[in-house]
């Protein structure tokens, strides 16, 4: 079996036999039942196959589709439409003449082959003039397949006024969708985040969004239907080369890459760059994570000093998880959108999605990414350090383990601010993470939040923290509300930490335990 990993392009795919997972029912309701669609979805998630294979569809190539779902629909006419296809993903946008130019580029090549007025002087003139007369010269109305059409904006995140001068292109681009109605057949967009709700989109009223439809939850994706109808042998084989049973081989890969939730009823989604790779190489590894540098993501956590654990155990409204703005003071719902977090559950009654880690695969790569730029540089973290902090807290010495930290802090992240007690909570967080370790922070009990919770299979860690207090003071708290009263009858030995950071020294200034 060829494994089309990387390959984006339907017909190649088709036409080189590789593997194709049947999208085309989901892709004949979208074009038989509607016109102007919204899709989201992170990155490596199958929306350039999506757009390529909408593309084949409108150009009517039915011969790529021979023995799939659409092949059989007696009602799909299979007529030659003109495809207009752009694709925001090639270019770097760190100026606004990147935008300009990549626009201009795409405007161009279409006027070559329908002409240009001379009254048409902005990008959004062209491009309505492009459709009118592609649709007068063809006889047949216009598709419109925009791809990634969110990374100019992803790419400004921080810089206000690029960010502006993105939104306002956009904007009178994608307008002519609205004024040139008439002549548009279909038109979907799609990207990582949905800033267009608000300002790029903001005109198009009739655009549908499907990225939360439970109809349409594994338009893109693998399901586990479909994992066992595909890759049936392909289990069996990554099993045997991993020592491993075919149940625990199919457990295995739905924590690594199962999990993603697009609906609060919907069945879990796998990623399938992860699940292709892995049967390809026959080795689980964190495969989506490796590809890409979610930088804008860490310029959002630092800027706002969000709490790490917080945010990984996200409670928000549909409203909250549908609205990004570049000066948002919210980071989630990007952080949402991009694939690092995902719906884990719904409080109907409140109409609230609980959120949390799709996955180990994410889970994993998340905390270890992030570990740069909240842990200091100068710092070793050799293997050897690593082993004696993971051994110092598995042998139950929280005295070692806190000394280690200390070194560890000394000196302060770069370009971090760590004036408040929280950023210290994450880098604490962040360690304890990167060692596997069950790790919850402001973990609820029936008279207040432990600052950090540590377990270990033998041992537990009720941590306190102050910031230019007293140690003392941080384990009197936990005394006095009764932080450990839920595990006394526990057989697990339970410690109590007090720790006090220096803002002065930027570090672990003093702890106690008991």
């Amino acid at each position: 079996m060829k494994l089309p990993i990387g390959i984006q392009d339907f017909e190649s795919l088709r036409k080189d036999g590789y593997l194709y997972i049947d999208k085309t029912e989901q892709v004949y309701r979208l074009a038989l039942e509607g016109r102007y669609y919204f899709l989201s979805r992170p990155r490596r998630f199958g929306k350039s196959l999506l757009i390529s294979t909408l593309k084949a569809l409108f150009l009517g190539k039915r011969e790529l589709f021979k023995g799939l779902a659409i092949d059989s629909k007696d009602d799909w006419e299979w007529a030659v439409h003109p495809v207009m296809h752009l694709d925001l993903n090639t270019e770097k946008y760190d100026s606004k003449e990147k935008l300009d130019n990549l626009l201009n580029d795409f405007l161009v090549k279409e006027e070559a082959k329908y002409g240009r007025q001379e009254s048409e002087t902005s990008l959004g003139l062209r491009f309505q003039g492009i459709i009118q007369r592609a649709c007068e010269k063809t006889g047949q109305r216009v598709v419109i397949l925009v791809d990634e059409y969110d990374k100019p904006m992803l790419q400004a995140i921080g810089n206000r006024q690029l960010q502006d001068d993105y939104r306002g292109t956009l904007k009178g681009f994608y307008g002519a969708l609205k004024s040139m109605d008439g002549c548009i057949k279909f038109a979907m967009l799609t990207g990582v985040t949905k800033f267009g709700k608000v300002s790029v989109f903001s005109d198009l009223n009739n655009l549908e969004d499907i990225s939360m439809l439970r109809r349409y939850y594994d338009v893109c994706g693998i399901s586990e239907e479909e994992l066992f109808s595909y890759f049936d042998q392909q289990i069996d084989v990554l099993a045997e080369a991993n020592d491993l049973t075919r149940a625990e081989c199919i457990e295995k890969l739905r924590k690594m890459y199962d999990g993603y939730h697009f609906h609060q009823n919907a069945k879990g989604v796998y990623n399938p760059f992860s699940l292709l790779n892995t049967f390809k190489s026959l080795e689980f590894g964190s495969y989506w994570f490796e590809t890409g540098t979610p930088t804008y993501l860490v310029e959002l956590l630092k800027r706002h000093h969000y709490s790490l654990e917080e945010m990984a155990t996200s409670e928000v409204t549909a409203d909250v998880l549908n609205s990004i703005d570049a000066e948002s003071h919210d980071p989630i719902p990007v952080i949402y959108q991009s694939g690092y977090l995902t719906i884990k559950g719904y409080k109907e009654r409140f109409g609230k999605y609980i959120l949390g880690f799709p996955n180990q695969e994410v889970e994993k790569g998340f905390v270890q990414y992030l570990a740069p730029f909240y842990l200091s540089k100068r710092e070793s973290r050799s293997a050897f350090d690593v082993e004696k902090f993971t051994d110092d807290v598995e042998t139950g010495q929280p005295d070692r383990f806190c000394k280690r930290l200390q070194t560890l802090l000394a000196s302060a992240p770069y370009d971090a601010e760590m004036s408040r007690e929280g950023n210290y909570q994450n880098v604490v967080w962040v360690v304890f993470k990167m060692m596997g370790f069950y790790t919850e922070a402001e973990y609820k009990t029936s008279d207040g939040r432990i600052d950090l919770l540590i377990e270990t299979p033998d041992y537990r860690y009720v941590i306190e923290f102050k910031l230019d207090g007293t140690a003392e003071e941080a384990l009197q708290q936990i005394k006095d509300r009764q932080y450990t009263l839920p595990y006394e009858l526990d057989d697990k030995k339970t410690f109590m930490i007090g720790i006090n950071f220096s803002d002065a020294t930027r570090t672990i200034e003093k702890w106690v335990v008991e």
